[in-house]
C-alpha cells in the first residue's frame, strides 16, 4: 500500500490544472450558470457537523432553487423524514456545496457557499405549492460556482434507458427497513401504504 500523505505528493502525481478548469470557476451566478440552475429538478447538498459529512439530495420542479441575485440562491425544505441532518449541520457550520443536475445533460453545476435558515413567514409564503409552504429556507451565500464536465455522467451512460435498472431487481424500502430493525417496522404494509402516503405528503 502507497499512500498520498501530502498536497505536494497529490500535485507530483496530478500536475497542475489546466487554465479551463480555473477559468470556468468564478464567485457569482453568470447568465450561462443561471440557465442551468433554472433547469435543474435535483440538487444534492452536502453539509458538515460535529458528527461528521452529509450528503443529501433534494428534489422538485425544475428551478425548485431560486435564485435571489448573482450571490444568493435559496433552498425550500419540503417535507421529508424530521431527520433534519442537512439543517442541523447548517445551524453549526454554514458551509455547504451544492451539485446541479440536470436530466438529459452531462454537465452538472458545482455550487459552495455559506447558507443560514431563514423561517420569516412572507419567504415561506411565497415557496408555497399546493396550499403547504416549507417550514424553512435555507438561503445560501454564492462563494464559487464551475460546471462539472460530462465525463463522469458520459462514463456512466447515465440517461441511457437501456441501462436503467429495474426497481424489482433492488430491496424495497419496507424489506431494508424489516431486515435492520429485525422486523419492528418496515415490511409489506410500508410498501403498499408508501405511494398514497407521499402523495398526502410530497410538499
Amino acid at each position: 500500500m502507497t499512500i498520498i500523505k501530502t498536497v505536494e505528493e497529490l500535485e507530483a502525481l496530478y500536475g497542475q490544472p489546466g487554465e479551463t478548469s480555473l477559468a470556468k470557476e468564478i464567485d457569482y451566478i453568470a447568465p450561462e450558470y443561471r440557465a442551468y440552475i433554472e433547469a435543474s429538478p435535483f440538487v444534492t447538498v452536502a453539509t458538515a457537523g460535529p458528527e461528521g459529512l452529509d450528503c443529501s439530495p433534494r428534489g422538485d420542479k425544475a428551478g425548485f432553487v431560486r435564485i435571489h441575485d448573482e450571490r444568493t440562491l435559496m433552498l425550500p425544505d419540503r417535507r421529508g423524514n424530521n431527520r433534519v441532518d442537512t439543517l442541523r449541520n447548517i445551524v453549526r457550520d454554514p458551509r455547504v456545496g451544492l451539485l446541479f443536475v440536470v436530466p438529459g445533460s452531462g454537465n452538472t453545476l458545482r455550487i459552495n457557499g455559506h447558507a443560514h435558515l431563514d423561517t420569516d413567514p412572507a419567504l415561506l409564503d411565497s415557496f408555497r405549492i399546493e396550499g403547504k409552504a416549507p417550514r424553512s429556507v435555507a438561503v445560501i451565500a454564492v462563494d464559487s460556482v464551475y460546471f462539472q464536465c460530462a465525463r463522469a455522467i458520459v462514463r456512466a451512460d447515465l440517461w441511457n434507458p437501456a441501462l436503467h435498472v429495474d426497481p424489482k431487481s433492488l430491496p424495497t424500502a419496507g424489506q431494508i427497513l424489516a431486515a435492520l430493525s429485525k422486523g419492528r417496522v418496515g415490511g409489506e404494509t410500508y410498501d403498499r401504504d408508501w405511494p398514497e402516503r407521499a402523495k398526502a405528503s410530497m410538499w
